[in-house]
């Protein structure tokens, strides 16, 4: 049997006993930051290609502001927003049939520095049929939180403060009966020299990776790490060929680290693969785990390594990398044998995962902290404008419209149920699938 059907017959087994239950039904859920596994990808056909303002099955507007996308589980979309001046967090719930508010959580917090473009609603919930998990931070605790589907709480962890001095922004994941959080923070000291570093410099981060039981919110696992530049990185989920699941993880200290999820132990790491700050999330193609990083607004190198074993003594070894043109903010994507990298400041490259050889790389313009998603052979992406770009999904380079949203937009759209979400910098839109009356309502 091939290696990569091997795979192929684990990732399923893996679904069917829920670690990866999303993926099954990718077209119906969208519980994470890039929906199923972070892969970003849908199979949905009733997304059109170009669209017009009638074209939306409903447009609502969203209080607050937050970069975070949203999520889709069953009929309930998860959003989080905040208030600048309060950094009030909030947690609503809409109904996908038209947007109306289910119900909206309010929680009180306080202002603190963070970078100019981020946002105290940075990171993307995690949603499943028992709910939504959320996360956010403040200088004095890291806070992580479930509630159920009619949003009463579950359970709250305070996982201690958190130091960083451009904000948080990584995202939680629901993996099987985990919920898991990557918090790599900050040693101030490590900074780079350029950089307006706060005065006096504050104490040195405490960064680990935890995993905690979804139902009930106890610790399963911890894992300390080394502290070095604050990572904001979302993991995802690697299949391996004995039937078992890796969480891969990307920050400044550790570079990549595969850890056993069931058990929190390291399997693998490539400590010095990302010495600069990582952003933009990992991903993963057949046999292969990709991650990169960048410094001020520019991506600087993405690698794709070949996975390894402390166990059998055997090191991750590099399969290629790319250092032209690749992105700081926005995650990369990997379909159809095809690594697309879309870089923050709109150049576009298509790599071949066989080989690591370029297929094209082409400038598409604007600047981007969106992620592309691929909805039936499809990219698209949105700049920080609200230009919605789309390009085929393919070995050769071709734009395929270019919509305007009408304001500006940091967030990854989410797909579900044959239908793709926007959220832009007021409101939240409705798009494809099977049409409904148009209409717009407030929250």
């Amino acid at each position: 049997m091939g290696r990569f059907m091997l795979m192929i017959l684990v990732f399923s087994s893996l679904v069917c006993t829920g670690i990866l239950a999303e993926t099954a039904a990718d077209d119906v859920q969208w519980g994470r930051f890039r929906g199923p596994n972070g892969t970003g990808v849908s199979h949905a056909t009733t997304v059109p290609v170009e669209w017009t303002d009638g074209d939306y099955n409903w447009k609502v507007e969203v209080p607050g502001a937050g970069h975070s996308s949203p999520v889709v589980w069953d009929h309930r979309i998860y959003l989080t927003s905040s208030d600048r001046a309060t950094a009030t967090r909030t947690v609503l719930c809409l109904d996908t049939s038209d947007g109306r508010t289910l119900w909206r959580r309010d929680y009180t917090s306080e202002a603190y520095r963070q970078h100019g473009h981020n946002n105290y609603a940075s990171a993307t919930p995690a949603a499943d049929a028992r709910g939504v998990v959320v996360t956010w931070t403040t200088p004095e605790q890291v806070v992580l939180l479930a509630l159920d589907p009619s949003g009463d709480e579950m359970w709250r962890r305070d996982l201690g403060p958190f130091v960083g001095a451009r904000g948080s922004g990584t995202s939680p994941i629901i993996a099987g009966d985990l919920v898991v959080l990557a918090n790599d923070q900050e040693d101030p000291n490590q900074l780079p020299e350029n950089m307006n570093r706060p005065e006096p410099i504050p104490h040195v981060g405490k960064s680990f990776l935890i995993a905690v039981d979804r139902r009930t919110g106890k610790t399963r696992w911890q894992l300390n790490r080394r502290t070095g530049i604050a990572a904001y990185s979302t993991p995802c989920i690697f299949p391996r060929a004995d039937g078992t699941a890796d969480a891969i993880f990307t920050s400044t200290a550790h570079g990549i680290t595969a850890v056993d999820l069931a058990t929190g132990r390291v399997r693998w790491e490539a400590a010095d693969m990302l010495p600069e700050r990582c952003v933009g999330s990992p991903v993963f193609g057949p046999g292969l785990v990709i991650g990169g990083f960048g410094r001020g607004l520019r991506g600087t190198r993405y690698v794709a390594l070949r996975p390894g074993s402390r166990a059998e003594g055997v090191e991750p070894t590099l399969a290629f990398d790319v250092t032209t043109s690749v992105p700081l903010v926005p995650t990369p994507l990997v379909t159809d044998g095809r690594l697309f990298l879309w870089a923050d400041d709109g150049v576009v490259t298509c790599i071949d995962l066989a080989t690591g050889r370029t297929v094209w790389r082409e400038r598409v313009g604007g600047s981007f902290y969106s992620s592309p998603v691929c909805v039936d052979g499809r990219l698209y992406c949105a700049n920080r404008d609200g230009e919605i770009v789309v390009l085929a999904a393919a070995g050769k380079f071709e734009i395929l419209a270019r919509v305007e949203l009408g304001e500006p937009c940091f967030a990854t759209p989410a797909v579900a149920g044959g239908v793709m979400y926007w959220r832009t910098g007021g409101h939240l839109f409705s798009l494809g699938g099977k049409r409904r009356s148009v209409g717009v309502a407030a929250c």
